[in-house]
């Protein structure tokens, strides 16, 4: 358990990403027929002194988003959208990704008590992750022709910094997969923030409250499902990916980083982890933070 200090520390992180209002999207576009088959679309907008410069259209890079939240039904793509004009602000186009979570039902309690809404569905979730991915260039040319899809970078954070891993490993997966494609996504990258990376080290820790157990659906399919599903099973993907990470994070805490680079380096990978001293979690996705510039510029570092 987190000490009195780390916990006051994370509340008023947590408190600081969710003090800044929804920013609405320009378009919103369905790739589905269920109401959170949504994709939110943001121009790349001039900020003064921004960097790198606001391109000339239609040159933006596109970042794909994916919001966290323990792949809980509660947490939708709206806490996000602060991160994402922060992005736009910074000349990308974004595309901030929804897709179905857990139900709102209170989970069964568990040996350390009632852990929640469930988290994430089997196999909605991936379904939509995937089907939102396979239907990007289409929406993407229709609902923002600043954007190049050519030069896509997908970020997630924390359960989304799970699903970008997945979704850029969907090419690696076992060849009964559903989800599985015949090439590598194309993207220029993937940027992971504090993502949920490697899911046998995150349930040892308790993450999220036994969250990935949960989107696997239960123990008794954990097992079963881990191979689909956990990014640290599913290297080498042969696409450049960085692994941003708060070194004082106690809600999806270092070790699960560092599994997942460890598990990259075993498979002949490179992977990226930038660290960053007295930052937890939320910061990353906090426009009021600096840790947010950190995650920008490395964005930028693969998408210009």
């Amino acid at each position: 358990m987190p000490d009195d200090d780390a916990a006051a520390r994370d509340a008023a992180e947590e408190a600081s990403a969710f003090s800044h209002p929804p920013v609405d999207p320009d378009v919103t576009s369905a790739y589905g027929d269920h109401p959170d088959q949504v994709i939110d679309f943001y121009a790349p907008r001039a900020t003064p002194g921004a960097t790198p410069p606001v391109p000339a259209a239609p040159a933006a890079p596109l970042v794909v988003v994916l919001h966290g939240g323990a792949w809980r039904a509660p947490y939708d793509r709206r806490h996000i959208t602060p991160f994402a004009d922060f992005l736009a602000r910074r000349g990308f186009a974004v595309a901030n990704v929804e897709y179905r979570r857990g139900s709102a039902l209170p989970a069964q309690s568990g040996p350390g008590g009632s852990v929640g809404p469930v988290a994430g569905r089997w196999p909605e979730t991936f379904d939509d992750v995937a089907t939102a991915l396979d239907a990007l260039p289409d929406l993407v040319r229709q609902a923002l022709p600043e954007a190049d899809p050519r030069r896509m970078v997908l970020t997630g954070h924390s359960a989304g910094g799970h699903l970008a891993l997945w979704a850029a490993a969907r090419h690696v997966l076992p060849p009964d997969a559903p989800w599985r494609t015949a090439v590598p996504v194309p993207l220029r990258g993937v940027v992971a923030l504090a993502p949920i990376a490697d899911f046998a080290v995150a349930e040892k820790l308790d993450v999220c409250g036994g969250a990935t157990t949960q989107l696997l659906g239960g123990q008794d399919k954990f097992s079963e499902r881990r191979p689909y599903a956990d990014p640290a099973l599913l290297l080498p993907t042969g696409i450049a990916t960085t692994l941003v990470q708060g070194r004082t994070d106690i809600v999806v805490p270092q070790p699960v980083a560092d599994a997942y680079a460890d598990a990259a380096a075993k498979a002949g990978e490179v992977v990226g982890l930038t660290l960053l001293e007295d930052v937890g979690h939320f910061p990353l996705i906090d426009p009021a933070a600096d840790a947010c510039a950190v995650v920008a510029e490395e964005i930028a570092q693969l998408a210009w």
